[in-house]
């Protein structure tokens, strides 16, 4: 089934708004990528609206680490270990934005949008 970004059929008092039309294809949503945490790096190309292409990332085990002096580097994630959205996403090793992950230089939190863009970044906390 098409996954929708419309209106709700649903009023806030309860009632039904009555549709005039079908779902349009410009209405469509995509499904979330799933960033998983694993040794293999797999960024697949998506197309956008208007032809706009998006790399999503699959899985990746690199994230670019910016310090408080504003170097940055390319390291390796341990471990993901807490993710303020959901628990559940920890538990699988899902990679979001705002996830908290361990690597060799430290806790560092997800700034960028894995399903969204190529690369992982983020900051030391």
């Amino acid at each position: 089934m098409a996954n929708s970004q419309r209106r709700s059929l649903r009023k806030a008092s309860g009632g039904r708004y009555h549709h005039s039309r079908s779902k349009k294809k410009g209405e469509l949503g995509g499904f979330p990528a799933s960033t998983k945490l694993s040794k293999t790096r797999k960024v697949v190309p998506a197309r956008g609206k208007g032809g706009n292409i998006k790399h999503v990332t699959l899985s990746t085990n690199l994230i670019n680490v910016t310090d408080k002096k504003g170097k940055t580097t390319k390291t390796e994630i341990l471990n993901v270990v807490g993710n303020p959205a959901n628990v559940q996403l920890v538990i699988r090793n899902i990679i979001t934005k705002g996830a908290i992950v361990e690597t060799k230089m430290g806790k560092v939190k997800v700034t960028s949008r894995p399903g969204q863009e190529g690369t992982l970044s983020g900051v030391l906390i």
